[in-house]
């Protein structure tokens, strides 16, 4: 079996959208926090593979991580646009309040909406999830036996989590994945074996606030 290690990170938090749902809206995010970031950098190996979504807060949170390495080159990163966040369409630029007096009883107690519910003129979580699987799949086969840092969001990384312990949608929607947080997959899968039959996923730890892990210099195991 070969052993292909996920570093999953949220962006670091976006502050211009003034408290309005922004789903895969491209906004900056804020990269001040020199400290999580070093603990970040502190952990993540020098000779990974790093992918982004296509959307700049990524790229921009890769950047701030890879700018407190002590390694002084880095492989570009490479965008993969089937790992940005959900689209929630209409809902995009509304208050979560405004959106609650919307919906009213069909307010979700995690998300926004039931995983299978597609906003007007979006997506639903269940189909992010397919995106998000067939991306994984796809960079497990290229890089086989590699470290891979996945600079993405939260509903990505969710749905990464659900495929590595076989969640259902709902379930997944569960989970809490905070800005800057480090999310740890491993994948295992034989050499041969390219619509991976007989794959199997090990978790060493999700949504890991950098600092608590800082001082050991370490991902939690």
């Amino acid at each position: 079996m070969t052993q292909t290690r996920w570093w999953w990170i949220r962006h670091a938090p976006v502050t211009e959208n003034n408290g309005t749902i922004y789903g895969n809206q491209d906004l900056n995010c804020d990269c001040s926090n020199e400290e999580a970031f070093k603990a970040l950098a502190s952990v993540v190996p020098s000779d990974a593979i790093w992918v982004t979504s296509n959307l700049k807060r990524t790229k921009q949170t890769a950047e701030a991580v890879q700018n407190q390495m002590t390694a002084s080159d880095f492989p570009s990163f490479t965008e993969i646009p089937e790992l940005q966040e959900q689209c929630f369409g209409d809902w995009q630029g509304m208050t979560h309040k405004q959106l609650g007096e919307i919906r009213g009883e069909a307010w979700h107690r995690f998300w926004l909406a039931p995983a299978a519910e597609a906003p007007p003129g979006g997506e639903s979580f269940e189909a992010l999830m397919e995106r998000t699987s067939t991306a994984i799949d796809m960079l497990n086969n290229t890089h086989k036996g590699r470290d891979i840092i996945a600079v993405t969001h939260g509903g990505t990384i969710r749905a990464a989590v659900a495929k590595a312990l076989g969640l259902t949608s709902e379930k997944a929607l569960g989970l809490t994945i905070g800005n800057l947080s480090l999310t740890k997959l491993d994948h295992y899968g034989a050499e041969e074996d390219p619509i991976q039959a007989h794959s199997s996923w090990g978790v060493d730890c999700i949504n890991a606030e950098p600092l608590r892990f800082h001082a050991t210099k370490k991902a939690p195991q």
